[in-house]
């Protein structure tokens, strides 16, 4: 079975292109612009991995990741940020890894293959 891969990214032209690299790897997608909508995806869908944005409107990735981290469904799901600010912010935000804007699909690619490793 594929693996499950949240994006949470509210630039549509950056997020279609991380759902098309991803989709083209075989895994599954499901995506959202905002992380209220992302907590709630992550809770229904179980994804194997989230690649989220850090600076979504309404709920940022930075509180997003958060309550994901600390809600006991979802803590154990690695959260990949995907930002153009620093990954020292992304790792204290409680973030497993990073993915500086913009991203190319080789790294974006190399990233989550890293992170799906033996799950």
């Amino acid at each position: 079975m594929a693996k499950r891969i949240l994006v949470a990214e509210d630039d549509p032209g950056n997020r279609c292109i991380v759902v098309k690299v991803l989709t083209l790897e075989g895994y599954q997608t499901v995506a959202t612009d905002d992380g209220r909508s992302a907590l709630a995806l992550a809770r229904r869908e179980r994804p194997d991995l989230i690649v989220m944005d850090l600076g979504m409107p309404g709920m940022d990735g930075w509180e997003a990741a958060r309550r994901l981290k600390a809600d006991p469904q979802t803590a154990d799901i690695p959260i990949i940020a995907l930002t153009a600010w620093d990954e020292e912010r992304a790792r204290e935000a409680g973030y497993d890894g990073y993915l500086s804007k913009p991203c190319r699909p080789k790294t974006i690619r190399e990233a989550v293959a890293r992170f799906l490793a033996g799950r």
